[in-house]
């Protein structure tokens, strides 16, 4: 031990020597009181674990696009440290000003770190609220010594500043790990590069959407013949005469035997499988089970909130249109909204026009149903007349999402179209816009999504499936099959 300085055989002690080390803690105490070198004992004892567990903390370098996304990110890392480059700051500058929900997260943020300021400077750690939490700090300067990301690529833009943020802090901090969260995976990408650890935001990510999302339906095979026959002639029984599992929400089952098969649904306030029967509603006939099973969803009036994912051309904004149209008497006005998304987020450019005629080619699959539903009928039937009427009376009213947040929606039927553009964040402020006697359905396809930073892990449609499922007020239904198009069919399956 002669070659150790008394600091570093003091941090051993404990470990290594611990009857030394207590008797060392007793002599710096030098008090005849008993009590207290227990008392000093446990104090140093509480800084040295404090002290190693420092090691073992990472430092979280957060991009603008996490922020965007979750603006209580800083708060999820639980007792690591979080640091922001300045950049952020003066990107979340830019994105202060707007209705739309990246605004609206830009905004909370600044309000959020205004909050953990204080009167403190933000350029030193300072503790976030909590004895779990880490610490917080703004990284203003850089301190680079070797590799600089704005002369590797040659750009000095804000992204390759906060990789120099990244780079500075590994340089100060060489027994830390330091990592870059963003939502950028270019950015991530050039991260590891430089030899930076990156990674996704996985706050609100659902893992194994491919293989474990929740779909909804069972398939039973095998179930006995005598059983599908009892169902079907009285048109419901115990789940447990069934010899079904039991799920804790709403859930669809298709029981099977050999070449019988019945549709079914399990009620989880009664503890009763009901039966369910295909029917037509509002000119619109289901094509295959899974569509049979999302009207049954659609049309129970105890279900209040109802989920369809599924591809392109599988029926689901049209079913939710159609149920929506018969149920017209029970709801004051049918709502239908979708986020304004450009194809491949290149917009179309000036619009002549008021508000509406604007909105209209963002809105266009909408209407495109509409006129689906009106021509199932006959050219005598009054009822594509009256769907007219519905429209100008804004008893069904097509309108942007960014308009919903303040709003109360009292007795509205309230349908959310390509839901899988929306953040968590997102879908949590339509839902919580719900008044008495309101239902919302949210359709999508977790694999299509248009806006950026969002995956089908992230999106606020997997998060939602994923968070609501069990709920008796839930219901879901992925739909599988295709039915708009033999060529339709074609794009998805080969494409």
């Amino acid at each position: 031990m002669s070659g150790m300085s008394t600091a570093t055989r003091e941090m051993d002690m404990p470990a290594k020597y611990p009857f030394l080390w207590t008797r060392s803690i007793v002599q710096k105490c030098g008090s005849p009181d008993p009590y207290c070198a227990p008392l000093c004992s446990h104090i140093w004892l509480t800084l040295f674990i404090e002290r190693m567990k420092k090691k073992d903390r990472k430092i979280f370098v957060l991009d603008t696009s996490v922020i965007l996304y979750d603006h209580s990110a800083i708060d999820c890392f639980q007792e690591h440290d979080v640091a922001i480059p300045i950049q952020v700051l003066e990107e979340l500058d830019t994105f202060k000003k707007g209705n739309d929900t990246i605004n609206f997260e830009a905004r909370e943020f600044i309000r959020h770190l205004d909050g953990i300021a204080k009167g403190d400077l933000l350029t030193d750690w300072t503790p976030l609220n909590g004895p779990t939490k880490g610490q917080f700090k703004v990284v203003a300067k850089h301190d680079l010594n070797g590799v600089d990301a704005t002369k590797v690529f040659q750009d000095g833009k804000a992204d390759h500043q906060i990789l120099n943020a990244a780079l500075t802090l590994q340089r100060q901090n060489k027994d830390r790990k330091v990592v870059l969260v963003t939502k950028d995976v270019a950015l991530r990408l050039k991260a590891k590069s430089l030899n930076i650890n990156a990674e996704d935001y996985l706050t609100g990510k659902v893992r194994d959407v491919r293989d474990a999302m929740y779909s909804g339906r069972t398939v039973m095979e095998d179930v006995p013949e005598n059983l599908i026959d009892t169902l079907f002639e009285h048109g419901q029984m115990p789940i447990e005469d069934l010899k079904l599992p039991k799920p804790t929400g709403n859930h669809f089952f298709i029981l099977k035997h050999k070449k019988k098969s019945i549709l079914s649904k399990y009620d989880p306030r009664t503890g009763l499988v009901h039966r369910v029967e295909k029917h037509s509603i509002f000119g619109i006939s289901p094509k295959n089970a899974e569509q049979t099973l999302a009207m049954a969803a659609l049309m129970d009036p105890e279900i209040k909130l109802v989920t369809l994912q599924g591809a392109a051309g599988t029926g689901k904004t049209l079913l939710a249109l159609a149920c929506a149209l018969e149920l017209r008497r029970d709801y004051r006005q049918i709502y239908v909204t979708r986020p304004v998304v450009p194809l491949s987020n290149k917009d179309i450019g000036y619009l002549p026009g008021d508000i509406q005629s604007k909105l209209d080619p963002y809105m266009q699959p909408l209407w495109d149903n509409l006129k689906l539903i009106k021509g199932q009928f006959e050219k005598h039937d009054s009822t594509p007349k009256r769907i007219d009427e519905m429209l100008e009376n804004e008893k069904i009213a097509i309108a942007p999402l960014a308009y919903i947040r303040g709003r109360s929606l009292s007795n509205i039927f309230f349908i959310v179209d390509e839901a899988q553009n929306l953040t968590p964040l997102e879908v949590k402020t339509v839902i919580s816009r719900a008044g008495e006697n309101t239902k919302i359905v949210f359709t999508g396809d977790i694999h299509q999504i248009d806006t950026p930073y969002l995956d089908s892990e992230s999106n606020g449609l997997s998060y939602l499936i994923d968070k609501a499922k069990g709920d008796p007020l839930f219901a879901h239904i992925t739909l599988e099959k295709g039915e708009r198009s033999a060529l339709a069919n074609l794009a998805n399956d080969l494409l």
